[in-house]
């Protein structure tokens, strides 16, 4: 398991050279053949990192202002120099081809251009004379060593949704992102150190559930950020809170789009396949569920149907949708075809039968829709977190905002109108928390903030921008009082406790 074949931790800002007692394999998705070896790290190594960690932070907690958005600025420009190079990185190891990859890392240039801000992002504020020649002021101060737990289906954007913002903030961080595809990890991990950030500030280890109990249970560690399914979610929320532990912890989803009588079918057809099966439909702010109001049904289907057989599948550069990130994912995903088919769904479009410029031996599906889904339906019930999407019908717009609201999830949802009295109204009944108008994909821009409601989210803080400060920084409120020096220094007469 030695050798440069080895993904290995970035601890203490040196590659790990130990020997790892396990390891796991990492797989090119397009030909389902394993590309490489990342090391697994034992509750030592995670120690080691969070040592290191905190042994930096005594000194970065300290730096200027200046130093750190000095540092976030040198990042930035490096990262965008190198996003190619980092977009392949992401496409060989999750299989999103390589133009999805870049969007990715170029939503993640966002989150770091909003870090570049913090001496705006930290000011706090001040209140003179609150009493007499008594001051009130209050700081944001670092929380200290923070853990960041990132999924497999944006390898790049999601650690770097939390990483600037916790660095800029003051804090040292220890990564774990997905041992499915942990290279980006340590790319990134390397143009922060080639940015001038101090070594130990970000440190990377990688692994499983093990390395994951560790930090959520290591007194060192203050706060954990963690994308993935819910189940894990919650899991980590509790864990880490019964550990004293800030969290925030983003869950699963289960986006509806919902799309009126009035809306323009060819825009919400469109709207449809991209969002459904963009990355093969492995990102929580995917749609998974078209809600067709009236009779929109049979010509938004119809629409769906046409532009899914022009979808490219495949590795070549002209490709528009990858493979799963696994054989194992892959296999889940297709199973649940023949189970929607045995629970009554109407299986419109097989995405098994779908052609693939690849080899046979990839972790392939095609595009797949079904019609006439129930709610009671495992497809419509579970997030599938791949390339299938479920057509509800539904008669009137009051019943389609049950059907959101009545749903687990609240992650992202949308609504295809014409009608602004329509829209206005939806964004205030649904019980979502992120909302789009005639957009698919409502993902905030770095300066608001990303988080949905009931099983979608964890924790009080949703992800990046406002909520990312506040949830790395801690509030601490100073009184003030002065003697006069023009008066002898002495009480100059006013209460002791005004």
């Amino acid at each position: 398991m030695s050798g440069e074949n080895l993904v290995r931790h970035r601890i203490g800002g040196k590659s790990w050279d130990g020997e790892p007692e396990r390891a796991g394999d990492v797989y090119d998705p397009a030909t389902g053949k394993v590309a490489t070896r990342v090391a697994f790290a034992s509750v030592s190594e995670v120690d080691a990192a969070v040592d290191a960690a905190a042994e930096a932070f005594a000194s970065w907690r300290n730096a200027s202002l200046a130093q750190r958005s000095s540092v976030m600025f040198k990042f930035r420009e490096l990262l965008n120099g190198r996003k190619d190079d980092l977009a392949r990185i992401v496409s060989a190891e999750h299989g999103k081809v390589v133009s999805d990859a870049g969007g990715e890392i170029q939503r993640a240039l966002e989150s770091v251009e909003y870090a570049c801000g913090i001496p705006q992002l930290l000011k706090g504020g001040f209140s003179e004379n609150a009493s007499t020649r008594v001051d009130v002021y209050s700081i944001q101060q670092p929380v200290g060593v923070v853990g960041v737990i990132s999924p497999f289906n944006f390898p790049a954007m999601v650690p770097l949704w939390f990483v600037p913002t916790a660095i800029a903030c003051g804090n040292a961080v220890v990564l774990k992102p997905s041992e499915k595809d942990p290279s980006a990890a340590n790319f990134i991990a390397d143009l922060f150190a080639e940015a001038g950030l101090p070594a130990g500030v970000l440190n990377v280890v990688h692994g499983d559930k093990v390395a994951v109990d560790r930090l959520l249970e290591h007194p060192v560690v203050k706060a954990i950020s963690f994308v993935g399914s819910t189940p894990i979610a919650r899991y980590v929320y509790e864990t880490g809170t019964s550990h004293g532990k800030r969290v925030q912890a983003l869950g699963g989803a289960k986006n509806h789009m919902v799309v009126l009588p009035d809306a323009d079918l060819d825009l919400a057809a469109d709207a449809a396949v991209s969002a459904g099966f963009g990355s093969a439909g492995e990102r929580c702010m995917a749609i998974s569920v078209v809600v067709a109001v009236g009779d929109t049904g049979d010509a938004l289907v119809e629409r769906i149907k046409s532009r899914m057989a022009e979808v490219k599948v495949g590795s070549g550069g002209s490709c528009e949708m990858g493979p799963l990130v696994t054989g194992a994912h892959r296999d889940k995903v297709t199973s649940y075809l023949d189970t929607g088919v045995r629970e009554g769904a109407v299986l419109a479009v097989d995405g098994r039968d779908h052609p693939v410029d690849g080899e046979a031996s990839g972790f392939w599906l095609g595009p797949t829709l079904f019609d006439h889904v129930g709610t009671e339906m495992s497809v419509y019930t579970d997030e599938i977190f791949g390339p299938v999407l479920s057509v509800v019908r539904c008669g009137t717009y009051e019943e389609a905002v049950e059907l959101v609201n009545a749903n687990r999830y609240g992650n992202g949802t949308a609504i295809f109108t014409n009608d602004g009295g329509a829209a206005r109204r939806f964004q205030n009944e649904v019980e979502v928390g992120m909302v789009g108008v005639n957009v698919p994909i409502p993902v905030p821009v770095a300066y608001y903030s990303f988080g949905g409601w009931k099983e979608s989210l964890f924790g009080d803080s949703h992800a990046y921008g406002p909520h990312g400060v506040h949830f790395y920084t801690r509030s601490k409120v100073v009184t003030s009082r002065w003697l006069d020096p023009s008066h002898g220094g002495v009480n100059l007469g006013f209460p002791q406790n005004t």
